[in-house]
């Protein structure tokens, strides 16, 4: 809306070029998405579910009888922010529509007494992982960039949507595992957006960065860069109540439209493997207990059988770490790792 303003009046009134700046957009749209989220939550989370507890989960009584799903929250915040600040392009309305859509399915799960069966909710993501693909290709060919080739590859829609799909299925649900411990998954996942903004408006969105290191430019990227920061932001003022020992949950209401975005915006910057650079301690975490989980109940197959999964419910039952120990050694090993997978990425090509 701001941009369109811009566009439209910044001839008319001089200072309204400053709204076509995407730099002073993102910083206002961080900061606004912050402030709401910070103001609301307190206000709305009386009207939340409650958790109900998951007897199997490593001190699941600490939560017990918290609000859950403040996603229902800061989601419908992050969509507004972003029709204010980003460009007014199809496909960002699309990307929140499955934002919006993941949000309710989620919201739906954590009001349902027991929650939705495995496979339901599954359904519900690889649907949705579906559309999230489509609206990143727009049904036409994708131009992607790979590890150890420099140059880019043309994929077809049709194959692009299936592998597609199923990365945005991994994302939602590997985040959605890792939302076990008091600021966790936000802390992760903020971490995450803050490096793909970063990627998406500083590398693949530069024309003359893109060129220096032999990757794609795409003309969306600070478009999509925007939307990460206001995620980044809407999760800033979560996490100010969610810090141990938290007040309210996001739930599933928040945790899959987070995985939902994730792989997104990694599909944005036009490499795939970028899930396992930004994201691989919620890979790590979440995923593999998905991989032990599959692999038992589809192939009778039991590996990792001294593990206890997702890995946070390990190190704090087997290792004595306490939620805060697993929160600050999960963040820097994250922010740690991330830098010199993205060096390796970019430069071994």
């Amino acid at each position: 809306m701001l941009f369109w303003l811009a566009e439209q009046y910044a001839e008319v009134f001089g200072p309204l070029r400053l709204l076509s700046s995407y730099l002073f957009l993102t910083g206002l749209g961080t900061a606004l998405a912050a402030l709401l989220t910070w103001l609301l939550l307190p206000v709305l989370w009386g009207r939340l579910p409650t958790d109900q507890g998951r007897p199997y989960a490593v001190g699941a009584a600490q939560s017990e009888g918290k609000p859950v799903g403040a996603g229902v929250i800061f989601v419908p915040i992050f969509i507004g922010v972003s029709v204010l600040v980003a460009p007014l392009e199809f496909r960002f309305l699309e990307a929140a529509g499955c934002m919006f859509l993941a949000m309710l399915a989620g919201y739906l799960d954590d009001r349902s007494e027991g929650g939705w069966s495995e496979y339901r909710i599954a359904t519900v993501d690889l649907v949705i992982g579906v559309l999230g693909a489509m609206v990143i290709c727009q049904l036409k060919p994708v131009e992607l960039w790979l590890p150890l080739d420099k140059t880019p590859v043309e994929v077809s829609p049709w194959a692009f949507i299936p592998g597609a799909a199923v990365l945005i299925w991994l994302s939602i649900n590997a985040t959605n595992c890792t939302d076990g411990v008091d600021g966790l998954s936000g802390s992760l996942c903020g971490l995450a957006f803050i490096y793909l903004g970063g990627i998406l408006y500083g590398i693949v969105g530069h024309q003359v960065i893109a060129r220096y290191l032999l990757v794609p430019h795409y003309q969306e990227g600070a478009g999509w860069a925007i939307m990460a920061f206001l995620m980044a932001g809407c999760l800033a003022g979560y996490l100010w109540y969610n810090v141990t020992p938290s007040t309210v949950l996001m739930g599933d209401a928040g945790s899959r439209p987070l995985g939902l975005l994730l792989g997104m915006l990694v599909l944005a910057c036009g490499n795939p493997f970028l899930i396992f650079v930004v994201a691989s301690v919620v890979l790590v975490n979440g995923a593999t207990g998905l991989l032990k989980l599959t692999l038992l109940r589809f192939f009778n197959v039991g590996i990792f059988k001294t593990v206890r999964y997702p890995l946070h419910d390990h190190v704090r039952e087997k290792g004595g770490w306490s939620n805060t120990q697993v929160l600050v050694r999960f963040i820097l090993l994250q922010a740690v790792v991330t830098p010199i997978l993205l060096v390796l990425l970019l430069k071994i090509r």
